[in-house]
């Protein structure tokens, strides 16, 4: 049999309307501002009370099914919800982004979870049911959705977090990027770094989970040298985009991988070539967990140069923890496909916060996985943010409960400046 190539065909990365420049939350919440280079962020995206992972998920997701065939979108089989925002113990975030993204009634609906890492499982599993030949011209749409829950009790992490979601459309047409088959490398074990142990907070223990996360990279990518012969980490790859709690983290990262695999090599001039180009979206936008690393990967491909195709390594890192290094080529048509998305564009179109703007927002958004048997969510406080958002489109706002059942509505942004 032969195997076609699989991998990315289309993607999207959603942000929200609103943002913070990061530096505001230091002054405000009284944090060292000498801590603030390290983190290596301009802004943070904002969660509104009237958003959550159902709307984050399809507000990704809905440009890349709008711009399919009618035929193409029947070939969707496969839906699968990356999160570690849940709302239910039983059903499904896909269940209601199938719903709204009016997918076939014939797709398979499932959630994962596993951190940070949840949405390449999805992916890598994908490649996997699309190479076996079971069902010929299938696609599948992986979307990593979340919502951060952060306040003042979160320290230096509320910085860091961002808001959003990364709609990956997987199939045996990859016109973003063109996966590496078989080569990749897995890493795994249990340790307590991060825990969401209640639908209202995080917990998190900032020195293990940078060693784990350096522990995972540098394991991953031995166990794919043993898969890729000759794989080398200074040479074999043109860039190199990783999951990205923060940009500080992700040099700290590169600077040991390049000590331990690249020695002799110049590690700071090999950053700013190599992993320069994945930071510019994450940071604008904060972690946005499973979805970081293909933020990163779409960052690559809007900033690079890559008109004559390169080789992406890759790193996933979920806390718990579950990690891979895995590759793929991009070229001038992966460019094309992600700038039709206007990423950039959008990003510069959120609306800027004030820091009591900001956690004003916050009152409302933090309880948003809380299940209340009812609730209305009166959206008239937020309009004028869309509005000011300066696009015209269609997003999804989260307008309550009903005996527990989530409730939806769309808004027609207007469009608008920053100036109205």
């Amino acid at each position: 049999m032969t195997i076609p190539a699989v991998g990315i065909e289309a993607m999207n990365v959603y942000a929200g309307v609103a943002r913070i420049p990061v530096a505001e939350i230091f002054t405000g919440r009284g944090l060292d501002p000498s801590r603030l280079k390290n983190l290596m962020m301009t802004d943070k995206s904002v969660g509104l009370p009237c958003e959550d992972p159902v709307t984050n998920a399809v507000n990704a997701a809905r440009p890349l099914i709008d711009q399919l065939p009618a035929a193409d979108r029947g070939r969707i089989e496969v839906l699968v919800t990356s999160t570690e925002s849940g709302v239910d113990f039983s059903k499904s975030v896909a269940s209601y982004v199938h719903e709204y993204l009016g997918l076939s009634r014939r797709c398979r609906l499932i959630e994962v979870k596993q951190a940070c890492y949840g949405a390449t499982a999805a992916a890598q599993l994908a490649a996997g049911y699309l190479v076996s030949g079971m069902s010929h011209g299938a696609k599948v749409l992986v979307i990593a959705t979340d919502i951060s829950l952060v306040d003042d009790r979160s320290g230096y992490t509320e910085p860091a977090m961002g808001f959003g979601a990364a709609a990956l459309l997987i199939g045996t047409e990859p016109r973003v990027l063109t996966l590496d088959l078989g080569a990749f490398g897995t890493y795994s074990y249990e340790t307590m770094d991060s825990a969401r142990p209640a639908p209202t907070f995080d917990v998190a223990a900032a020195d293990r989970s940078l060693f784990t996360y350096l522990d995972c990279l540098d394991n991953c990518f031995r166990a794919y040298q043993d898969r890729v012969d000759s794989a080398d980490f200074g040479q074999t790859f043109d860039y190199l985009a990783f999951h990205t709690p923060f940009a500080g983290m992700v040099r700290a990262a590169h600077r040991k991988m390049m000590r331990d695999h690249a020695r002799g090599a110049d590690s700071a001039a090999d950053f700013e070539q190599r992993v320069g180009p994945s930071l510019y979206y994450p940071s604008r936008i904060g972690n946005l967990c499973s979805g970081s690393v293909y933020t990163a990967l779409a960052s690559v491909i809007d900033n690079a140069e890559i008109d004559d195709g390169a080789r992406v390594g890759m790193y996933s890192y979920g806390s718990g923890c579950s990690s891979e290094f895995f590759s793929g080529v991009v070229d001038a048509a992966s460019r094309e496909a992600i700038r039709e998305m206007r990423i950039s564009e959008r990003l510069d179109r959120r609306v800027t916060l004030q820091f009591d703007e900001y956690t004003r927002l916050l009152e409302g958004s933090l309880s948003c996985l809380v299940p209340d048997r009812n609730r209305t969510i009166d959206s008239e406080p937020f309009l004028p943010l869309y509005a000011k958002s300066g696009e015209r489109q269609d997003l999804l706002m989260w307008t309550g409960t009903k005996d527990y059942h989530r409730t939806y509505d769309w808004i027609s942004t207007p469009g608008g400046t920053d100036d109205d």
